[in-house]
């Protein structure tokens, strides 16, 4: 059994690869009993059926977006005070608190606290619900990652989308439950971002290629027609039911053979719903797609939208990186400018199609950033990894919309208010989707495991 994963983890993200990881159904017991990958109902009523999660990787400073500091402007460039007590220059190490860049500005009639140069999602202010409680364990990018997308600081374990769709199967056949839309490079710890850990294989995240086809082998080779593969398919499935036949006890089998029907329809599907030639030049526009330097995450989050209008369960959007440990006015300055548009299209247009009511978005990094210049010095202000305090903002499906749940200290080096740990938050988002995270288990290595390790508590503020 290990060895046939690993020939399907080292395909790639091809056509072929795709069909037969959405098919192992019978490598392990299916969720409540269903099909694999057929949509179940949750453990609660809930709102939201789909989730758009945006990770912001590299660790964007809640500082210098959505929680602003006025203290740091009384306390720019002297020393930096931790657990109440000065240090020298160097006992800290040449640390120093530096004020923001950015002014900020209260949008909307919840009064939300923005950075002015997120000058589109302001528009949207009365949607967003501000989280500011959260706190990760790790300063380091690659566990960090790991614990907010899996749970676990030590990878291996499955994603949050691989238990979503794990807990409630997809609502298309002909696509994957999860998708990811990463960047060229991958994020610090790789595909084990969106793996699917101990659970099967089928609801492991499907990266779409950001240049060239988004999955290879999409197309029949040419000179291939759809008649032939056709009649090509009908042969080998004679033939494979006759070998099935004589082998009823291989019950994985069926699904491999089933495996080809997938992909062939998949050329159907996936053509239409990765195509956005489609869309009007005002939709176009409306995401930055014809323009930098919004183009390649407008096309990222207009997909994301076509994506869940096919019922795709969860879609993960990757944009890198915020570790701006220096020259944070001009790098966090050009990232803000790269996601503002794009993202708040993406928040506008789907209230207007009725699907923002049904959608989950989730708008994170892996941690925060700490009031001082880090580890650098001279002029080029910057900020270091902060896991004690960083800013999550949630949008439709369910959630509570315009307020700002949660506190930091004058400084925004520690959360102060409705203080949680990422467990946490993920029990809250399960409980969104209409899923118990006590529930949600997969029997491994002796014990029933949670994507919260040991179990969470919901943050009630972040509900409806």
């Amino acid at each position: 059994m290990h060895a046939r994963r690993d020939i399907l983890y080292g395909l790639g993200a091809s056509l072929g690869a795709v069909a037969l990881s959405s098919l192992l159904a019978d490598e392990a017991q299916p969720a409540a009993g269903n099909e694999p990958m057929s949509p179940r109902k949750g453990h609660f009523p809930a709102k939201a059926k789909n989730c758009i999660f945006l990770m912001m990787e590299g660790g964007p400073s809640h500082i210098d977006t959505f929680d602003p500091k006025p203290k740091l402007k009384e306390l720019h460039l002297q020393n930096f005070i931790r657990n109440g007590e000065q240090k020298s220059a160097m006992e800290s190490g040449q640390r120093y608190y530096v004020q923001s860049p950015f002014t900020f500005s209260q949008h909307g009639q919840s009064g939300a606290w923005m950075a002015d140069n997120w000058q589109h999602l302001a528009g949207v202010a009365d949607e967003l619900c501000f989280y500011r409680g959260c706190q990760v364990d790790s300063v380091n990018h690659p566990t960090a990652m790991y614990q907010m997308n899996c749970g676990n600081r030590f990878g291996g374990d499955p994603g949050l989308g691989a238990w979503v769709t794990y807990g409630l199967g997809s609502e298309n056949q002909n696509l994957p439950g999860f998708l990811v839309l990463p960047e060229v490079s991958y994020p610090q710890g790789g595909s084990a971002n969106w793996g699917n850990g101990y659970l099967p294989a089928f609801y492991q995240g499907t990266p779409l290629r950001p240049k060239g086809s988004p999955l290879l082998d999409l197309q029949p080779p040419v000179g291939v027609t759809e008649a032939r593969q056709r009649h090509n398919l009908d042969l080998l499935a004679r033939m494979n039911h006759r070998h099935a036949a004589q082998h009823p006890r291989h019950r994985e089998l069926s699904a491999r053979l089933e495996s080809y029907e997938l992909a062939f329809r998949m050329q159907t599907e996936v053509p239409d719903a990765i195509d956005i030639s489609g869309e009007t030049p005002q939709m176009l526009d409306r995401y930055g797609i014809n323009e930098e330097p919004t183009a390649a995450f407008g096309r990222k989050c207009l997909l994301a939208r076509k994506m869940v209008e096919k019922g795709v369960r969860f879609v993960q959007l990757y944009h890198s990186t915020w570790d701006s440990h220096d020259y944070i006015q001009r790098a966090h300055g050009n990232l803000v400018q790269a996601v503002d548009r794009p993202i708040a299209a993406l928040v506008a247009d789907l209230k207007e199609r009725g699907l923002l009511d049904s959608t989950l978005i989730v708008w994170c990094g892996e941690f925060g950033r700490s009031p001082d210049n880090g580890i650098r010095g001279g002029t080029a202000y910057g900020r270091d990894h902060n896991p004690n305090a960083m800013t999550v903002w949630l949008a439709g499906g369910g959630c509570n919309a315009g307020q700002t749940i949660g506190a930091t200290d004058e400084t925004g080096m520690e959360a102060v208010e409705e203080v949680h740990h990422v467990r946490d938050l993920h029990v809250t988002l399960l409980r969104l989707l209409g899923l118990d995270d006590n529930k949600l288990t997969f029997y491994h290595a002796g014990r029933f495991k949670q994507l919260s390790q040991f179990g969470g508590q919901i943050i009630d503020g972040l509900l409806a």
